[in-house]
Formats: C-alpha cells, structure tokens, sequence
C-alpha cells in the first residue's frame, strides 16, 4: 500500500475543515483563534508539499519554508499582544479586544 497524492489532500481538507469550524464555532477565545489560524497554515502548507513532491519541483518547498517563518512571526507578536491585553484587562476574550479601539 503507498500513500498517493489524493491521501495528501484528503487530510489537508480535513485539518483545514477542522481549523475553519474552530473559528466559526469559538469567537470569544483569541488563543483558539490564533490555534486555528496556523492549523489552516499548515493545511496549506501540506498541500504545497505534496504537490512539490508529485510534480518534482521545490518551489513548493520554498514556500512552505516562508509560510512557517511568517506563521511563527505571527505566532510570536499575537502572543505578546495577548500578554498585554491580559495584564491590562485580566482576561484575553476577544471582546475586550473591542474595547481597545482609541
């Protein structure tokens, strides 16, 4: 039994389903938001791998490399500003977000 392309699709559509149910589904918790968020990042980036792998190109590869640096950038400044917001509000819902707003 191999792992074909379709396999690699398949469960990149069901990571990102996954990651788009957790931001309809939970809109007050901002850490599942941005857990979600990286989940449908790395969905995407599973597919650039597996269509690199199958056409022989590393374009994809490359990619996949700037995605992750610009998702754990992402990661590291929404963590700081949930850091913030929670010393200053005491809570990180993303109401209190709301209230920010100068």
């Amino acid at each position: 039994m191999s792992i074909h392309l379709s396999h690699y699709l398949v469960l990149a559509a069901i990571l990102f389903s996954i990651s788009i149910a957790g931001i309809v589904i939970n809109r007050k918790n901002v850490i599942i938001l941005l857990m979600s968020i990286e989940l449908m990042l790395l969905a995407v980036n599973l597919n650039f791998i597996a269509f690199s792998h199958y056409l022989d190109d590393l374009a994809g590869q490359i990619f996949v490399f700037f995605i992750l640096t610009v998702a754990a950038a992402e990661a590291a400044i929404g963590l700081a500003i949930l850091v913030v917001l929670f010393r200053n509000k005491g809570s990180i819902n993303v109401t209190d977000i709301s209230e920010l707003k100068g």
